[in-house]
């Protein structure tokens, strides 16, 4: 301990003032890394980096297969007209490649002429090396270790197969079916990543706590004195939630420690009267101060201080992190002040598409190129649109999309065709014309969303648009090469086509009414709604334990984390009680992390979810740790009851309107051990599962997670009275159905009471004088 507490001696007294305070110590020596030393070619370290000694930098050895690189299924095949296959890696700024090797499994066709067919194979446009195709090879699995040299791999690298086929020595046809390499999912990237040492500079922040090259899901540990009062969890939640909106589609987790010392690149909360015993001796601050220090037992990993003289403080400096980072620079420095300068509107998330306007292209496009396609046979252009959960779309008969496009004219009229498709299912196409007859095309996406949940109605729809929608592009060229007469030989050069979708296209959501129908868990698990509506988690309470353990604070932590992925904005302004009496008096939707509060446990609607979870016959399941009362379900009505203890771990999500208001809703994310908010986490983290979640309540076992809708649903938005009407029937054809056979019965009697009298009058005295 002693070692400890004169290394951060030493350290304060080497660091000038912390108001945005640079490092007075002379610049690091930057050493050559392993892989300089190995090649003699230098190679530029991030972040102002000092390579380690070779002897004690950590090395970790990665095998990367193509089924995490590859696009579903995992295997790519090359031919003729398409020779070429890549895959994407990329490099931590705190690492550098010192070893790579690529284990290529492949089988070629048996058609192929030995050595004259080869796979040249390039890391970022450079020949890495040739592999000469072996008669013995043709038609059989094949394994091969390709070197590749670190000195060319950088931040953001492509490793491209390029297949040169042949099956006859004259005359032959690109797109011959005999022309085929298929390179199987099993193959792999063998990489050995050796750290390396960086400098306390907040410039590059929130490198390497969070690295965008980082494809894994981000495991970030927060570290508290001890167990954190409600203002230190809110601080922590806010960082969570904004480390949330850095890591998106990768996955968040933030394990909590008490009072211990991560082996990883951690976040640690102190004020001047709490702190963790490894910063005992740390000077006291001045104010909200964020700082960059590395780590008394390992140099390469490093730990970021949220530092404040008491708990307000800490708030004040994760705001300042969330809203102000750009502005970073220095081993430490002071948040001053942060003001928020215009108040969220509902549906403004950032990661969401605009609804009060139509949209550009451009708004959608993520990435440089994205909306460009080229090669003999062009690949798809794919452009994501999130939408609010609540969008309602029932009455509508399409949506506009204005789409312009640009491509390479087909020689002829040969069936060339622009093919558009969302959610993978199929929505118009137009022909590819010689002429290149461009122009607008007005294009209406027909429609027709869903009721209720896929598993309870037996509704197939046209197209469904959901939480998160893909519309996709497929420029499908017709090349002929081949000739059709015996003895006549023609030879073709491929000219790659090129085709884009002009960036001013746009797609019109807006006019749509917000109404849908609760408890909705799908929509919680896939767009975190109803919280998500406002981005900024303003009008959300997040109801804890009073005393909370590790499991449950980290629940908290990815929780809100995974909401700032959903929305792209940080949770800044929510609120968090552990005393439910709050609740009655805000106008808000409610988190419950832990366990549900003894207030609402004589919840009628409560009772009727938890029993039901207890007493599904078809899955029996742990009890969890919630009164027991009898229900019966509407849905799926039991023959018998079920109570299983057991060890196995467990965790529910359940959903429920608010007792305070009946457009508010409740969702409560518990669990009945450590490994069973464990479990809660991995399935809000993985796809697969969150696409099982739906209804009132979701039980996660080892086993999956297993969905039950029970109770009745309620609604949460505005629709005017006739569109209430119409969509009251829509949802009940027998009622509707009757409602017309009284309405023609009706009408029948009117018309026959109105011919009587027309008749009547006709045929009365006064009419005959």
């Amino acid at each position: 301990m002693t070692r400890k507490i004169n290394w951060f001696t030493a350290l304060a007294l080497g660091i000038s003032t912390l108001s945005q305070a640079q490092t007075a110590t002379a610049p690091m020596v930057i050493a050559q890394p392993a892989a300089t030393m190995m090649t003699g070619t230098p190679v530029t370290t991030p972040m102002g980096a000092a390579a380690p000694e070779i002897s004690n930098a950590p090395v970790r050895d990665v095998q990367l297969f193509f089924t995490e690189v590859v696009p579903p299924p995992g295997t790519f095949i090359l031919r003729g007209t398409s020779p070429e296959g890549q895959v994407e890696f990329s490099v931590r700024s705190d690492e550098v490649v010192s070893q790579a090797v690529l284990n290529l499994n492949f089988t070629p066709s048996p058609a192929l002429i030995p050595v004259e067919s080869q796979v040249k194979v390039y890391l970022n446009d450079e020949l890495m090396g040739v592999i000469t195709l072996a008669k013995e090879q043709m038609g059989k699995p094949n394994n091969i270790q390709v070197p590749i040299d670190p000195r060319y791999i950088t931040d953001f690298n492509r490793l491209r197969l390029v297949f040169v086929g042949h099956y006859r020595n004259i005359c032959e046809n690109p797109a011959h079916s005999s022309l085929w390499l298929d390179v199987g999912k099993s193959s792999s990237l063998n990489l050995s990543f050796q750290k390396l040492l960086l400098k306390n500079e907040l410039a590059h922040f929130p490198e390497p706590f969070f690295d965008s090259r980082d494809k894994r899901p981000l495991t970030l540990p927060m570290v508290f004195a001890g167990q954190p009062d409600l203002e230190q969890q809110r601080a922590a939640g806010i960082l969570a939630s904004w480390f949330g909106t850095k890591a998106q589609w990768r996955g968040q987790h933030f394990p909590t420690l008490f009072n211990q010392l991560p082996n990883q690149h951690a976040i640690v909360f102190a004020t001047n009267s709490q702190r963790p015993d490894f910063m005992k001796d740390y000077p006291a601050v001045n104010g909200p101060t964020v700082q960059m220090i590395g780590h008394p037992d390992n140099p390469y990993v490093k730990l970021l201080l949220v530092q404040g003289r008491d708990d307000n403080d800490l708030i004040t400096a994760v705001k300042g992190i969330a809203q102000g980072n750009i502005l970073f620079r220095g081993q430490s420095l002071t948040v001053d002040k942060v003001e928020q300068l215009a108040e969220r509107q509902p549906y403004d998330a950032p990661n969401w598409v605009r609804t009060d306007r139509a949209i550009k292209f451009s708004e959608l496009q993520q990435y440089v190129d994205q909306l460009q396609t080229s090669g003999v046979e062009p690949g798809p252009i794919s452009v994501n649109m999130n939408l609010p959960p609540d969008l309602f779309l029932l009455h509508s008969t399409g949506i506009d999309m204005q789409l312009k496009y640009r491509y390479t004219s087909p020689r002829i009229q040969d069936g060339s065709r622009l093919s558009i498709s969302l959610n993978d299912q199929f929505l118009q196409s137009y022909a590819l014309v010689p002429e290149n007859e461009r122009g607008t095309q007005l294009l209406r996406l027909p429609l027709l969303q869903g009721l209720l949940d896929a598993d309870k109605v037996v509704n197939i729809p046209v197209l469904k648009l959901g939480a998160a929608n893909q519309l996709r592009f497929d420029f499908n060229y017709t090349t002929l090469l081949a000739s059709g007469e015996e003895g006549r030989c023609e030879t073709y050069s491929l000219v790659p086509n090129h085709a884009v979708i002009d960036s001013s296209s746009t797609i019109d959501f807006s006019g749509y009414r917000h109404f849908i129908t609760m408890p909705d868990l799908r929509a919680f698990s896939n767009a975190a709604f109803p919280f998500s509506r406002l981005a900024d988690l303003s009008q959300t309470l997040v109801l804890v334990n009073k005393q909370p353990h590790q499991s449950q604070v980290s629940a908290l932590l990815n929780a809100l984390g995974n909401i700032g992925a959903q929305t792209g904005y940080p949770a800044l302004a929510f609120t968090l009680a552990d005393d439910w009496s709050q609740a009655k008096d805000k106008d808000a939707d409610i988190l419950i992390i832990g366990t549900i509060p003894p207030e609402l446990r004589d919840d009628k609607k409560m009772n009727l979810l938890v029993e039901a979870t207890l007493s599904w016959v078809k899955q029996p399941m742990r009890q969890l740790p919630l009164p027991s009362l009898t229900v019966e379900q509407d849905d799926a009505t039991p023959d018998s009851k079920t109570t299983i203890s057991s060890q196995g771990a467990m965790s529910a999500i359940i959903g429920v309107q608010s007792p305070f208001n009946d457009q508010r809703s409740i969702v409560a994310l518990l669990a009945d051990s450590p490994r069973g908010y464990e479990l809660l986490n991995n399935a809000m983290l993985d796809s697969g599962k969150r696409a099982a979640v739906f209804g009132s309540v979701a039980v996660i076992r080892e086993s999956g997670v297993y969905s039950l809708r029970v109770g009745d649903v309620y609604y949460v938005g505005y629709l005017p009275w006739w569109e209430r009407l119409w969509f009251t029937l829509s949802t009940r054809p027998l009622v509707l159905a009757a409602m017309a056979a009284v309405v023609v019965v009706i009408m029948a009697l009117l018309l026959r009471y109105g011919l009587k009298a027309i008749s009547r009058r006709r045929l009365s005295p006064e009419d005959r004088d």
